[in-house]
Order: structure tokens, then C-alpha cells, then sequence
């Protein structure tokens, strides 16, 4: 693990970083840059919504074609569908030889959407949270853990310049793993479908559903199956899997040895196989890269179908009573 000892921010005195795009993790890179000192400039498009609101919060705003030219280090943070559209139309003429072009994310460079001239450095920084999160804690005087990668070394600088933007961003705060393009890409798409978004969200949807198909109250198995999921990833978050254990009931616990393995059976296992595989082939890329080149057709039909399901509808009703929780998207 690399820490703040490990890394020079002093590495990005005189540097302009240009963030191009300004979502969730945009935002929180450019104000902790901005926060640790370092020259920052927001690229967007002059219609985008987030123009006011990056202003709003201080930063300078430019056209994505004039932030990349006037950036020495330019982190593309837009989604990864449009890496290649953005790069090509409004970035990579921008990008002089000797400037540092940065990813939060392998995909575009891995999969080949993107290829930077040789004489650029490519190296990737990627904090392993959502960006508000990365926001909070940097604000809080902590940070969230993140992936460093060097993909090209041109000027014999890279290592050092991403050490000093993870240190930028708070990474350095609470450590940094060196790693690969591939193995950052290939690892995040795999946690992202098997078991954090898809592997979940489907579980979660099968247990509400069982419990309702049983007769059971809606509103009790959205509290069973979905609000008390939070409490036990916390449990496992902050102790791992024996000390959520340890936290549960005798009973909980027992349960959890003897039934689990017949919801994650061998089949949920070799299936996980095979999802890494595609991944590994580039197959979902492929298929990916097609749906966004077809306008998302599939993706938006399945984006609605999920959306007017009947466990959101109880949620959103229950959620609007706790008060805790912020207003929804």
C-alpha cells in the first residue's frame, strides 16, 4: 500500500489539471485538487447542466476542446461510452507530447476505445467509491482507498505525477495499490455484475418478490430483503465477514452457514466464471460499445422496466418518511 509519505504533491506545482466532464466522480476530483492547492479547470460542453454548477462551486469552466489544450494533465471522467467520441472530436488534438492524459477507469484504454500518441503519459487513477464519497471523506480529513496504473511512461515522470494527483484527490490518505489497466477493468466490470449492481440488485429483487409471492406484507420485505441489507454490508465493511458474524444473532449466523450455499449454488459459481470470462475476451465490451452505437435502445427499455417495478414503489413511499435519508435523484 502507498501512502501519503509515499507521494509528492509538490509534483503538480505549476500544472494545470483539466477534469474533463463533471459527474460523480468529476466534481469530487476537481474540488479536492482544487482544495490541495493544485490549478484546476473543468472542460465541459457549453450545454451541459453541470456548467452552473461547477462555476457555482468556484471552478473555472472552458469548452473540452480549450481545457485540454490548456491542461497539462487532463483526466477524462465523462462515462466511458462517450471516451471515444469526446476523445477523438474535442480532446486528442489538445494533448501535447510530454502532457500526462489520466482515466478513471481502464475500459476505453484497455478495450482499445481510446489510443493516446506515444509520447504522452497514460496512467490511470481510480478511487474504489462513488465520487461523493470521495468528496465526503476527502472534506471529512480522511480519504477513500484507490487503483493507480502507468500504461505509458514517456517522460519518465508518470509514477511520480499519479502519486502525487492520487494524493491530490485524498487516495494517498487511506492508501493506493499499484495494478494494470487490465486488471483494474477486468476486476471492477467483474464486482460490478457478479456481485455489487448485478449479483444484488438480483438477489435483492428475489427475496422481495419470494416474500410477497408468500403472502407476506410488501412493505415488510422491502425492510427484510433491501433497508437491512445497509446494516450488514456496514457490519462487513467495517469488520469483514467474521466480524458481521460475530455481530449477528447465534441464529442469523447459523442460518447464514447452512442456507447460503443453496442460494449461491455451483451453478451461481460457474455462471461468475462465465460473466469473467466474456469480460476477459472483451466480449461485453463488444456488446457494450454495440448497444451504445445502436442508441441504447435495449439498455433505456431495461433502465424503465426496473424502475416501475414493485419494490421501488414501496421503497420510494417508505423512503419518504425517513427523514435521514437525502431527497432522491
Amino acid at each position: 500500500m502507498i501512502y501519503d509519505e509515499d507521494a509528492d504533491l509538490s509534483q503538480l506545482d505549476g500544472k494545470t489539471v483539466a477534469i474533463i466532464g463533471y459527474g460523480s466522480q468529476g466534481h469530487a476530483h476537481a474540488l479536492n485538487l482544487r482544495d490541495s492547492g493544485v490549478s484546476v479547470i473543468v472542460g465541459l460542453r457549453e450545454q451541459s447542466s453541470s456548467v452552473a454548477t461547477a462555476r457555482e462551486a468556484g471552478l473555472e469552466v472552458l469548452p473540452v476542446i480549450d481545457a485540454a489544450s490548456q491542461g497539462d494533465i487532463v483526466m477524462m471522467l465523462v462515462p466511458d461510452e462517450l471516451h471515444r467520441q469526446v476523445w477523438e472530436s474535442e480532446v486528442r488534438d489538445g494533448v501535447a507530447e510530454g502532457n500526462m492524459l489520466l482515466f478513471g477507469h481502464g475500459f476505453s484504454i484497455h478495450y482499445g476505445e481510446v489510443e493516446p500518441p506515444s509520447g504522452v503519459d497514460v496512467a490511470l487513477i481510480a478511487p474504489k467509491g462513488p465520487g461523493h464519497l470521495v468528496r465526503r471523506q476527502f472534506v471529512d480529513g480522511s480519504g477513500v482507498p484507490a487503483l493507480i496504473a502507468i500504461q505509458q511512461d514517456a517522460t519518465g515522470n508518470a509514477r511520480a505525477l499519479a502519486l502525487a494527483y492520487a494524493k491530490g484527490i485524498g487516495g494517498t490518505r487511506a492508501g493506493v495499490i499499484e495494478t494494470t489497466f487490465k486488471d483494474e477493468t477486468e476486476t471492477d466490470l467483474f464486482g460490478e455484475q457478479a456481485v455489487l449492481c448485478g449479483g444484488a440488485s438480483e438477489l435483492v429483487q428475489a427475496g422481495f418478490e419470494t416474500l410477497v409471492a408468500a403472502g407476506y406484507d410488501p412493505e415488510m420485505a422491502y425492510f427484510e430483503c433491501l433497508h437491512e441489507l445497509k446494516l450488514i454490508v456496514d457490519l462487513m465493511y467495517e469488520k469483514g465477514l467474521a466480524g458481521m458474524r460475530f455481530s449477528i444473532s447465534n441464529t442469523a449466523e447459523y442460518g447464514d452457514y447452512t442456507r447460503g450455499t443453496r442460494v449461491i449454488t455451483a451453478d451461481t459459481r460457474e455462471n461468475m466464471r462465465k460473466i469473467l470470462a466474456e469480460i476477459q475476451s472483451g466480449d461485453f465490451a463488444r456488446e457494450w460499445i454495440a448497444e451504445n452505437r445502436a442508441g441504447q435502445e435495449n439498455f433505456k427499455r431495461m433502465r424503465a422496466e426496473q424502475a416501475g417495478t414493485q419494490i421501488e414503489a414501496i421503497g420510494k413511499g417508505l423512503r419518504s418518511h425517513m427523514d435521514w435519508i437525502k431527497p432522491e435523484f
